[in-house]
């Protein structure tokens, strides 16, 4: 078993978590280590996102 097949993933499309590359990349967020953090997928962009602004704001 690869180790994709462990990680966890977030479907935009229909916003449900599953283990393993199940849908296609174009609604796949991921992958997450565990199910937990796969379920705040969306949250976790958005403070990633914020952060690279204030990176890029501290650039300038």
């Amino acid at each position: 078993m690869a180790k994709e097949d462990l990680k966890w993933f977030y479907d935009l499309a229909t916003g449900k978590v599953f283990q393993g590359k199940v849908s296609g990349f174009e609604t796949r967020m991921g992958p997450y280590d565990t199910e937990e953090e796969a379920h705040h997928a969306i949250s976790i962009a958005a403070a990633r996102t914020k952060a690279a602004e204030i990176w890029d704001d501290k650039e300038d």
